[in-house]
């Protein structure tokens, strides 16, 4: 069985254990974060959610709320789709047989899973598309703070076009359709702008995910030069989410780097959404 090391602990996030779980406990009291302790007592049947990536001092508030939207659950299967920052190895890939190492013990690959999905959207099989990637391992230890016996399926994009998030948020869907699967799909928004510029741009892209409209998604995201860097995996979401009877999704929290440093110059925007 191949283990999959942390690629960015003790930058991302700490990679003392005792450390990690305080900093994740923080993120979910956080002024920005859902200021409560997960599991939520709320029961609400919820597809899928987009949560940020950045380090957890900038973004775990915001990615906090959307886990916290779905702490209640009893899933024991996520499927988490990111982009692929390094560019390295396929296109799109999904990994088997392995599991992901973090500081908070090691998370198995659903490889069944995996190869269904991999199969039905023509995509491969390749553990070094992962090797060095942050958008999907730093879900992870929040998962792991949640839950103590789960799996994952992890999708990493190079290939973000519209053709590819449709089959790919197809396949999923028809997997979930059997399965107790949710769906994250993991992308940060605009990057490096003034902070007014950022919420201004955002709130545009916001709009068209919330509506679950793919065309107008990616038609904003192009006609504005929006730098949201998992695009691909926020529309592969929103079609599988789609396709498993989604009808809306739900913002609970934006915020950028600005409104966290409060360093307002160049700016990182995050944003954590729930598709019902």
């Amino acid at each position: 069985m191949q283990i999959r090391t942390p690629a960015v602990a003790g930058m991302f996030y700490p990679e003392e254990s005792n450390e990690l779980k305080k900093s994740i406990h923080r993120m979910f009291l956080h002024k920005l974060g859902p200021g409560k302790i997960p599991p939520s007592d709320v029961k609400k049947r919820i597809y899928g959610v987009i949560c940020p990536h950045a380090g957890y001092m900038y973004s775990g508030p915001i990615a906090a709320q959307s886990f916290y939207s779905i702490s209640s659950e009893a899933e024991k299967l996520f499927v988490i789709i990111g982009p692929n920052h390094w560019g390295i190895g396929s296109n799109v890939a999904t990994m088997k047989d392995g599991g992901w190492e973090t500081p908070l013990g090691t998370v198995q690959i659903d490889s069944d899973t995996a190869i269904e999905i991999s199969k039905l959207a023509n995509i491969d099989i390749d553990s070094f598309s992962h090797s060095r990637e942050h958008s999907i391992e730093v879900q992870i230890p929040i998962l792991q703070y949640m839950y103590t016996d789960f799996k994952i399926v992890p999708i990493t994009l190079i290939d973000q076009n519209k053709e590819t998030a449709l089959k790919l948020g197809e396949a999923i869907a028809k997997v979930a359709q059997k399965k107790n699967i949710m769906i994250i799909g993991s992308s940060d928004f605009t990057h490096y702008e003034p902070n007014d510029f950022a919420h201004e741009q955002d709130e545009l892209l916001i709009e068209t995910i919330l509506k679950l409209d793919l065309d107008r998604f990616y038609a904003v995201l192009n006609e504005k030069n929006i730098s949201a860097c998992g695009y691909g995996a926020i529309a592969s979401t929103i079609v599988a989410c789609k396709n498993l009877g989604a009808t809306k999704g739900e913002l609970l929290k934006y915020a950028t780097s600005g409104d966290v440093t409060g360093d307002m110059d160049s700016v990182v925007g995050y944003g954590s959404i729930i598709f019902t």
